[in-house]
């Protein structure tokens, strides 16, 4: 049996053995994609070419930009490399964007 109550949408689980929430950090993919995107319009670069920069399939690029999957490091470091920008940037524009 799961000791931890999830609450939809939320940061918080409910440790019920505890009778305290739990810190429950989530990132949300359509910030993710929404920053990639911009980053890949300052460039003026399409979905298909930044694709084939980064070396990715340019479905999985869109599925990304659109909030359907979340990159990971290696899938995040390509597409930095492929728009001329440090990972950190973007890592750092994300961070920006989350809520409080």
């Amino acid at each position: 049996m799961s000791t931890y109550v999830f609450k939809f949408f939320s940061r918080e689980v409910y440790d019920i053995y505890r009778g305290d929430y739990v810190f429950n950090p989530t990132l949300d993919p359509i910030i993710v994609g929404n920053v990639i995107a911009d980053f890949r319009k300052r460039k003026s670069l399409s979905q298909e070419v930044l694709s084939g920069l980064a070396d990715i399939g340019r479905t999985h690029l869109s599925a990304i930009e659109r909030g359907e999957r979340k990159p990971t490091l290696e899938t995040l470091y390509r597409i930095s490399v492929a728009l001329d920008v440090k990972m950190s940037d973007i890592v750092r524009e994300i961070e920006n964007r989350l809520p409080e």
